[in-house]
């Protein structure tokens, strides 16, 4: 079984009893993420799917919501099995993910770091991701010279915010009524601004809440 979850998601399993997977996940078109690639491991236990599957990235982003030190997602339903529902799919969990990259929660970061300096700097922490993920792809070059890691390597495939919008709304457990959803894809720059507002909000965080 090999098989493209969504546009600019693959996944496959590398057991042959089928609990452990790998995953490609490309960052959303109109981010800054967009074009660097995410390789995560998923790890399924036998109580699965009352209980959710381990999840990590191997490639590790400077992200505020991810452990730098051991790759693991700060996703409620991940970390917290009371959270988890067993209607979730592992489409779904890696839906969350990409979309993760560049809608980061900032209220309890996992990598305070990542957190202070996209809150103080923006522009510093975009060169920051950027140079992380050149010295990534690097490393990856010279390791895909061995041909027994060969197949571990699967190329990705480009996803646009349009083509995202449509696949999540699909999956997602509320969905907003059609008339909200036209002005956001209609504006190219939507993520963007919704980021600089997030940003400025970040001093009254009960007030970005409730909005």
């Amino acid at each position: 079984v090999h098989g493209r979850v969504s546009r600019g998601i693959t996944a496959f399993p590398v057991s042959e009893d089928m609990m452990e997977w790998e995953a490609n996940i490309e960052g959303l078109q109109n981010t800054f993420w967009h074009r660097i690639v995410f390789q995560l491991a998923i790890n399924f236990t036998s109580e699965y799917n009352f209980v959710p599957p381990v999840v990590t990235f191997r490639t590790i982003p400077f992200h505020p919501n991810v452990d730098r030190h051991t790759g693991r997602p700060c996703i409620d339903f991940l970390d917290n099995p009371n959270e988890w529902n067993t209607s979730y799919t592992l489409s779904s969990i890696l839906l969350t993910l990409q979309v993760m990259l560049s809608n980061p929660v900032l209220n309890n970061p996992v990598n305070l770091e990542a957190a202070r300096m996209l809150t103080e700097d923006e522009t510093k922490y975009k060169l920051i991701v950027q140079r992380l993920f050149h010295k990534s792809l690097q490393l990856k070059d010279d390791s895909s010279k061995s041909p027994e890691d060969s197949h571990k390597f699967v190329r990705s495939i480009k996803v646009s915010f349009d083509d995202y919008y449509k696949t999540w709304c699909e999956i997602a457990t509320s969905k907003a009524a059609e008339c909200y959803r036209t002005p956001f894809l209609e504006d190219p720059n939507f993520i963007e601004e919704y980021y600089k507002w997030k940003k400025r909000e970040l001093q009254h965080p009960k007030e970005w809440n409730f909005k």
